[in-house]
């Protein structure tokens, strides 16, 4: 007869740990720099702010391609934010899928709208 000493380990997820903390912490000094990047445009800049000026800003290629790779951060900044709610709060697994999947669509259609929002300029 085979004895069990202990519990039995449960994993929940397999996302935890220095990976996802990481992520979190370099993809928001990425969006904090970002902002003071653009902030300092905006300061420095002569004249009243109007759309002419504001696209100025986004219309050079390092700008856009800057932008860009903010708006991936962000979108992956938001994602493990979601996931590990999902994950920690949200019990059953069928209820916590269609989150999951909505949270990730949610975040396609907004990444495709920034980016034709940034392209256009």
């Amino acid at each position: 007869m085979a004895v069990n000493y202990g519990s039995k380990r449960l994993v929940v997820g397999a996302h935890y740990g220095l990976r996802d903390w990481l992520a979190q912490r370099v993809t928001a000094a990425l969006m904090a720099l970002f902002t003071l990047i653009v902030l300092a445009q905006v300061i420095f800049s002569r004249g009243p702010i109007g759309y002419d000026k504001w696209a100025g800003i986004f219309s050079s290629q390092w700008m856009k391609t800057l932008t860009f790779v903010v708006i991936i951060a962000l979108l992956y900044h938001v994602w493990v934010g979601m996931r590990d709610i999902w994950m920690d709060y949200v019990k059953p697994a069928s209820i916590k899928l269609v989150l999951n999947v909505f949270t990730i669509v949610w975040l396609v259609g907004c990444a495709g709208w920034a980016i034709q929002v940034l392209w256009r300029v």
